[in-house]
């Protein structure tokens, strides 16, 4: 009787049944892999193999919003302004067909303010020539409208087109230097004008060494954001600041240091 050696594989069972996973050396593309499945986030699905998590939409909170008709248009179109557009060898500029100080104020001034959510020609130039010469030739009249500007200061803020915002601001500035006590009259409705100047204030243009030629031009929102918020400090009396500095906390007093 003869005895034969034991017979011992040259590759184990845990080597063998890996090894059939492999893809086979002849095959010329290899192991195909499965794209992976794109699932909602926070359910069971995101745990399973092979899938892949759907990121979540973005807010869009600087997102300009679509240009709406406003009333100053409507009324500006039925000739409802006694005013028209000049043109001299100078320039344009705006013609009364009336005295400014015979106007109503309590009508127009709230019309013309609700124009600055107007960003084309010719309305945005009617709108800011028209509140300069009422700001200029009636200011004893501007501060028992002002409650009436708030609502459309706050709907020309809220479109967030850096144009707008730059004119809705300068016009701000020229009503507050212009007319005697109405930056204090706005510290009370600081809670609706300055939420979007605080998403807005430090957002300036990063040009590297370049120079922003924006910013001499008036058309850079952050300096002019910083340059309002000064001026409502230095005209809105002495609760101007802590009231500024509770909506903006990034805020820093221009007089106090």
């Amino acid at each position: 009787m003869v005895l034969l050696p034991v017979c011992t594989p040259d590759v184990c069972g845990r080597d063998f049944r890996s090894s059939l996973k492999k893809p086979s050396p002849n095959y010329p593309y290899g192991l195909k892999t499965r794209k992976p499945r794109l699932v909602p986030a926070f359910t069971i699905q995101a745990m399973q193999k092979n899938t892949k998590v759907i990121p979540p939409p973005k807010c869009g909170v600087y997102d300009p919003l679509p240009q709406r008709p406003t009333m100053f248009r409507s009324c500006y179109q039925r000739g409802e302004f006694p005013v028209c557009i000049e043109f001299t060898s100078c320039g344009k500029k705006l013609s009364w067909k009336v005295p400014i100080e015979k106007l109503d104020f309590h009508h127009y001034l709230p019309m013309f303010f609700d124009g600055l959510a107007e960003g084309t020609y010719p309305f945005a130039f009617i709108v800011e020539r028209g509140i300069h010469d009422l700001v200029t030739k009636g200011a004893y009249k501007v501060l028992p409208v002002v409650p009436q500007l708030i609502i459309p200061i706050k709907n020309a803020l809220a479109t967030k087109r850096p144009s707008v915002l730059c004119h809705a601001l300068t016009c701000i500035q020229m009503l507050v230097t212009g007319c005697d006590r109405v930056g204090e009259a706005l510290v009370p409705y600081y809670r609706q004008i300055l939420p979007t100047l605080n998403l807005f204030k430090d957002r300036s243009r990063n040009v590297g060494s370049g120079i922003d030629q924006s910013s001499s031009e008036g058309g850079n929102v952050a300096d002019m954001i910083e340059e309002t918020l000064q001026i409502l400090e230095r005209y809105g009396g002495p609760d101007a600041f802590i009231n500024i500095k509770y909506m903006i906390p990034t805020y820093e007093s221009c007089v106090l240091n």
